[in-house]
């Protein structure tokens, strides 16, 4: 009886240290789209705070859903090409999730898009995109509007360029990786002075009312650097751009970032 008992709390502790495969239907789903299949879970959560701006919340469904038909397309064709992938019923697994991270003035609110991917390689990635929403024209925006020149290797997205990698050799730094000079360093080099390769952009809060005190900036593992590092988001203060700025970019623009504001994104 005795030899009996210990098989059976042998068994029971084994049986514990087992993996379980649990997919998203399995798990409480809180989503505002799923979409699964046998061959996929995918996901798509939007922050309460974004239903209260007027079209927003049906733009971000839109994409979201777009974007989980195309995760769907890319499963079936990974099915045909490394049908290995998904032995033992495994499926990918897309999660994205849209937060708010800022509403100036009542009119602009910066969304910060979050993308989990487990298409079955190596490790599980991670992506950051920012969406910028006006909510007075009641669509997408880019920063655009904020500065009196916006053109690819200009004075303003050169200013900006060279502030994002000034920034970023700062946090680099401060994780213990050496970065000689901002300027030549072939990793911060991915930063652009071009709207679409300065990095996601978001605005960041300020403590005069109505007002942004900069710009907080996000890069993904592999962005500015191999995929040990992980993610950075840094911040550019509005002063260090001001002289670039538009009418509407001053009257944007002012005051300081709220103290414990960077750890919004300590997750991000």
């Amino acid at each position: 009886m005795q030899r009996n008992s210990l098989i059976g709390a042998a068994l029971l502790a084994a049986s514990l240290c087992l993996p379980t495969l649990v997919h998203a239907e399995d798990k409480p789903d809180k989503s505002d789209y799923a979409l699964h299949t046998k061959l996929l879970d995918a996901t798509v959560t939007i922050d309460a705070a974004l239903k209260s701006f007027p079209g927003l919340y049906d733009n971000l469904l839109a994409e979201g859903k777009r974007a989980a038909a195309k995760w769907d397309a890319q499963a079936k064709k990974d099915k045909k090409e490394y049908p290995g992938m998904f032995r033992d019923d495994r499926r990918q697994e897309y999660d994205r999730g849209y937060s708010q991270r800022s509403v100036v003035a009542d009119r602009y609110v910066s969304v910060v898009r979050g993308d989990y991917v487990d298409g079955g390689g190596a490790h599980p990635n991670h992506s950051t995109d920012t969406i910028l929403w006006d909510a007075k024209l009641k669509k997408r925006i880019s920063i655009r509007p904020f500065f009196k020149e916006t053109a690819d290797n200009g004075p303003t997205l050169s200013a900006l360029a060279k502030a994002i990698r000034a920034a970023l050799a700062v946090e680099k730094k401060a994780r213990d990786v050496t970065v000689a000079d901002p300027e030549t360093d072939h990793d911060l080099s991915a930063v652009k002075p071009k709207l679409l390769e300065i990095g996601a952009v978001a605005l960041a809060p300020s403590t005069a009312a109505g007002k942004s005190s900069g710009l907080v900036v996000y890069f993904s593992p592999y962005a500015v650097g191999p995929y040990a590092e992980g993610s950075y988001v840094v911040f550019v203060p509005w002063s260090s751009f001001q002289t670039y700025l538009s009418p509407e970019g001053i009257a944007t623009f002012g005051g300081e970032r709220p103290k414990d504001d960077d750890k919004q994104d300590d997750n991000g």
